[in-house]
């Protein structure tokens, strides 16, 4: 009985670090971030001059927040066996700031995040990401201008 007990506190511990990997967005708070991963973590794909592990994430937060202070992340579905978690979640915010290199616009956004994230039992050891880019985009009505 006591298998089932801890493969049930692994489940629960694994959820809470995903859970906090994007509390580190919504609560305004980077350094959250420590607390969700492994400082060994790998992000796939890093952002364009993100360095990696979680000092890397930290600067994408702060800039997010300052282009959408209201920033929030809905977790739609989350499907979860020991050791990996699969999430579909939403980005919602108002754009008040300068994002990769888009000037404020007042509009309010909506779109798409996926994540498949690895886990050690208590944290995020590797993430495989993909946002919906060209849906923000679109609904900022412009792209980054080119380097």
């Amino acid at each position: 009985m006591s298998g089932n007990h801890e493969t049930v506190n692994r489940l629960m511990a694994e959820r809470q670090a995903v859970e906090k990997l994007y509390q580190a967005f919504s609560l305004q708070n980077p350094d959250l971030v420590d607390e969700a991963v492994t400082p060994e973590w790998d992000d796939i794909p890093l952002a364009p001059g993100q360095t990696a592990g979680p000092a890397g994430l930290k600067p994408i937060i702060r800039e997010f927040i300052h282009a959408f202070p209201d920033v929030q992340i809905i977790i739609h579905d989350l499907i979860q066996v020991p050791g990996q978690i699969a999430v579909r979640a939403e980005i919602t915010g108002t754009h008040q700031g300068t994002i990769m290199g888009i000037e404020a616009t007042g509009k309010s956004v909506s779109f798409r995040l996926h994540e498949f994230h690895q886990l050690n039992g208590e944290r995020i050891t590797t993430t495989w990401h993909m946002e919906d880019w060209f849906g923000l985009f679109m609904q900022l009505g412009q792209f980054p201008p080119r380097a």
